[in-house]
């Protein structure tokens, strides 16, 4: 698997949020109803709703809450219109940035952004100027146990369930696969006994940029700024 292990940076933002309950159950809240909107509210036949609903189970969210944010997606109930799309642009040190973005009001949005990255020695930038650097990949993360000697039978199953490549790290197994074959994949390794950690579709960047002192402190800022803002749902960099 090309790009950089994500588990730190997951359980990083896992700790952050499971701090900030009522802003996580919002932006998984958010993702139904915009894949309810685009794809119907049938999650077999809608596999972003799919995948959104089990995001939003993960995240014990209640099963009421969650029929009624695709009741407000596919128009049952009245609800704001969000529009989802990305930013990018750079952080320091040349850092790429993708930001995921959900909002009923795109030119506040906008301005807002635009200064969170100033302020935090980044820049917007155009479309498509670092979206060349990352690639849409299922990624599903197991934890490593004590004397955990399994790596090869999870590796097998993996791949015999048609996943891309799986990546050892040292307290986590990354598992990758094509976005189509990721709820295969996920199913198969449940059905056998496997407890995933995190799973979701992600973007996983070609290469990576290290930065060190200031840079660094800098770069973890910006991305604390923007998982903090109400309108982006996901951030991705190529930061090591």
């Amino acid at each position: 698997m090309s790009g950089h292990s994500k588990w730190a940076t997951i359980k990083r933002k896992k700790a952050k949020t499971d701090a900030q309950r009522g802003k996580l159950f919002t932006r998984l809240a958010k993702e139904i109803m915009v894949a309810a909107r685009n794809g119907g509210k049938d999650p077999e036949g809608n596999m972003q709703l799919k995948t959104a609903i089990q995001r939003a189970k993960d995240a014990n969210i209640p099963n009421d809450n969650i029929q009624r944010a695709i009741q407000k997606g596919s128009g049952e109930l009245g609800g704001a219109n969000y529009e989802e799309f990305y930013y990018e642009g750079y952080g320091p040190g040349g850092v790429a940035v993708m930001l995921e973005m959900m909002t009923d009001n795109r030119n506040r949005t906008a301005s807002e952004i635009r200064y969170i990255f100033s302020r935090n020695g980044g820049s917007l930038g155009e479309s498509g100027c670092v979206a060349w650097m990352f690639q849409d990949k299922g990624l599903i993360v197991v934890e490593k146990t004590e004397g955990d000697n399994n790596e090869d039978e999870l590796m097998l199953l993996a791949l015999e369930a048609g996943a891309e490549d799986m990546k050892t790290g040292d307290d986590s197994y990354e598992i990758t696969t094509e976005p189509g074959e990721f709820e295969t994949v996920r199913e198969a390794l449940e059905k056998s006994g496997v407890a995933i950690a995190f799973a979701e579709i992600s973007k996983i960047p070609s290469n990576t940029i290290s930065l060190e002192g200031k840079e660094a402190e800098q770069m973890l800022k910006l991305i604390d700024a923007f998982e903090e803002h109400d309108d982006v749902q996901n951030v991705y960099t190529n930061f090591e």
